[in-house]
């Protein structure tokens, strides 16, 4: 499965930062972690923290999959409202999973700064505005939600967004303190190479052919004829996951998104908030650390990687109509556009843990918009999990659930 199209602005802007070989031995070790995007390198920087001898393998270049596709949107809120969360699971297991979001960020930041990265990570606000005069009823109610459970959130009238951001056509919006942008390749790259210093066998271009699940370890072959013993296997494939799961477990959707030209001017009022709005599908938008405006959205229901990519040119068209309309005084210039492939689950939520099908192995899944911080999330309740002790959020976040 093909998890982006065309070349996106960050692996444009990066090029290649650091290469690693393909695995032509034989390997025996603790972990072995598949994936080499940002969850796989958070997970790979908990396990070699927490002591593990840890091999990470992906049949790509390292963060070449879905990472280099992501438009790296930090935030706490997930794509279901807390509203309509509490509904599904409760107050206090909602609210646990909205806080829990939020700490990931500053978490992130923190990890950012061990490993000396220059992913550019930014602390913003978030703005989620009202697409619709129609939506501001269940907006405000969701502020509302928001504000009794603690959250740091206030309310703008359209006239307020207007003057602070120089944002038409909205009909009121949150605005919320915890925000937060970052180039998640960069970052990838930056905590891979921080813990192959210290310990950590990374290989790229390394393919499975079959995998032997045992109660005590697996026995991964490769293509290549070599072959893998560990004692824990981690899957960090994201959507790849549904090549292996035989069963529905989530949605596989289209993403769209393009990258302006730098116009740093055009960016002060906007530069220090994430903006997203409660359309179906949402469009949102932020700039980059180097002045360009980043706007996405257009999501559709995923049918092959050929439609997809030739849906790019009309979808980028649409976006930019749409940017037209909410920042006419904005000059944007289309620099990068592509597409890319997300999950989406019925309850917002991520797949994190073990599955009854696979013995010795668990699963990483941070599916929706959130799937970064849920990655956060996921490596202390992979570190709780090899140590064998309960964590609060697992049970939100199983298989069958």
């Amino acid at each position: 499965m093909r998890l982006r199209s065309s070349e996106p602005y960050w692996l444009e802007k990066n090029g290649i930062i650091n290469s690693y070989p393909s695995l032509r031995k034989n390997v025996k070790t603790d972990i072995l972690i598949v994936g080499g995007g940002i969850t796989g390198s958070l997970i790979a920087h908990q396990c070699i923290d927490d002591g593990y001898e840890t091999v990470l393998i992906d049949k790509r270049e390292i963060a070449h999959g879905s990472t280099s596709a992501t438009t790296a949107m930090l935030q706490y809120e997930i794509d279901v409202p807390l509203k309509d969360l509490i509904g599904k699971i409760g107050v206090d297991a909602a609210v646990a999973n909205y806080r829990a979001c939020a700490d990931s960020i500053d978490q992130l930041g923190k990890i950012s700064e061990t490993v000396t990265s220059t992913c550019g990570f930014q602390k913003k606000e978030s703005l989620y505005f009202a697409a619709y005069k129609k939506d501001i009823k269940g907006l405000m109610r969701e502020f509302e939600a928001r504000k009794e459970n603690g959250f740091a959130v206030e309310w703008l009238t359209p006239e307020l967004i207007k003057n602070k951001f120089n944002m038409h056509h909205t009909f009121g919006g949150i605005l919320s303190a915890q925000g937060a942008s970052i180039d998640a390749f960069r970052l990838a790259h930056d905590i891979l190479a921080y813990n192959f210093k210290k310990g950590l066998e990374i290989y790229d271009k390394t393919t499975i052919a079959t995998i032997n699940y045992q109660k005590k370890g697996v026995e991964v072959a490769l293509k290549n004829g070599c072959e893998i013993q560990a004692w824990k296997l981690i899957f960090c494939n994201g959507f790849e996951s549904t090549e292996i799961i035989n069963e529905q477990f989530v949605n596989l959707i289209s993403t769209f998104a393009m990258v302006g030209e730098r116009q740093p001017d055009s960016s002060r009022k906007i530069e220090h908030t994430l903006f997203w709005n409660t359309a179906d599908p949402y469009i949102y938008l932020r700039t980059t650390e180097d002045g360009r405006l980043l706007i996405g959205g257009e999501d559709e229901a995923y049918t092959n990687p050929e439609q997809r990519n030739a849906s790019i040119g009309d979808k980028a068209k649409k976006l930019e109509k749409y940017l037209k309309k909410i920042l006419p005084e904005y000059d944007f210039v289309n620099d990068f556009a592509w597409a890319g492939t997300f999950g989406e689950t019925k309850d917002g939520l991520p797949y994190i843990g073990p599955h009854k099908a696979f013995p010795s192995t668990y699963f990483v899944l941070g599916f929706g918009g959130n799937g970064i911080t849920f990655s956060v999330i996921g490596m202390e309740i992979i570190s709780c999990l090899l140590k064998g002790k309960p964590h609060t959020l697992a049970p939100y976040y199983r298989f069958e659930r």
